[in-house]
């Protein structure tokens, strides 16, 4: 197997991930993923693997609502910072939490009802490799289960930056003026490689792959799925101005969440959401 950019996971080790869904656009994607896979998953005690699942934002909260949650990441610092939450779920466990490559869990055949492959699509660079984290997936679900696999979009890196563009004097409202910039952003529209190992785009990823609603559609399908539904996860909610304030308040918290209810599935439009979340039943005879 080949190794993730050593940059990406220089940056979960770093500790990047804690508090990412408890602000902006983060609790947009925060609490329409809970939504969808309140839909979705069935029901408790059910055996769910949360692969490449960060410091287990999702597996607590599974936990709390009677799952039996294994939480796998390549991260040593996210697995450390997962015992972070224990406090705030009284009473709660997790069944299982170890570093480990998403291309490789040490888990029987068959053993898991569900399975969150949250950030490993994104992180894995190469298309082979993300087929390999696909069919472990696919090896460990039991015939039927239902897999929920998360990606970035190439789209909504070039539109967060419009949404700015020279909006005020800071770096990342500028950041279209830099040729290598806007060469960085045109790779990955043409064949979702974004090659930001050098980070030339401020704060952003490290060398990453990001999907179109079909592309990933695809690679599910290659590594045995059969795809029912793709989610545009924040919609286009992420663009209102003043995002933090909004979210404060409740009433136009309620707003924004339904825009993203709105336009969740409407494939011409997905792409604007920053990430994309795949529905998708093990098929049969694999």
């Amino acid at each position: 197997m080949k190794t993730i950019d050593a940059t990406v996971l220089a940056g979960y080790n770093a500790g990047i991930e804690r508090g990412r869904l408890r602000t902006g656009i983060g609790i947009i994607e925060f609490e329409r993923t809970k939504e969808i896979l309140l839909e979705k998953l069935p029901k408790p005690p059910a055996v769910i693997y949360d692969i490449g699942g960060a410091y287990g934002e999702y597996s607590w909260w599974l936990s709390s609502l009677g799952y039996e949650v294994h939480l796998f990441d390549l991260s040593e610092t996210n697995i450390k910072m997962s015992e972070e939450l224990s406090s705030e779920y009284p009473g709660v466990t997790l069944k299982f939490a170890m570093v480990c490559d998403a291309r490789s869990i040490p888990r029987p055949d068959k053993s898991a009802d569900a399975i969150l492959l949250m950030g490993p699509l994104y992180s894995i660079t190469e298309y082979e490799e993300r087929i390999l984290a696909i069919k472990e997936s696919c090896r460990l679900l039991k015939d039927d289960g239902i897999l929920f696999s998360a990606a970035l979009t190439p789209y909504s890196v070039l539109v967060s930056r419009l949404a700015v563009y020279h909006e005020n004097d800071t770096k990342k409202r500028k950041e279209l003026d830099d040729p290598a910039v806007i060469s960085i952003i045109e790779r990955a529209l043409v064949d979702g490689c974004y090659i930001n190992s050098e980070r030339k785009i401020a704060n952003g990823l490290g060398s990453s792959h990001l999907h179109t609603a079909k592309a990933l559609r695809k690679e599910l399908l290659c590594g045995g799925f059969d795809t029912l539904t793709v989610h545009g996860v924040m919609g286009g909610a992420w663009l209102a101005p003043n995002l933090n304030e909004l979210l404060e308040k409740e009433e136009t918290r309620k707003v924004l969440m339904k825009t993203v209810r709105m336009l969740d599935t409407h494939e011409e439009i997905i792409g604007l959401s920053g990430h994309i979340l795949a529905v998708s039943r093990k098929e049969e005879n694999t």
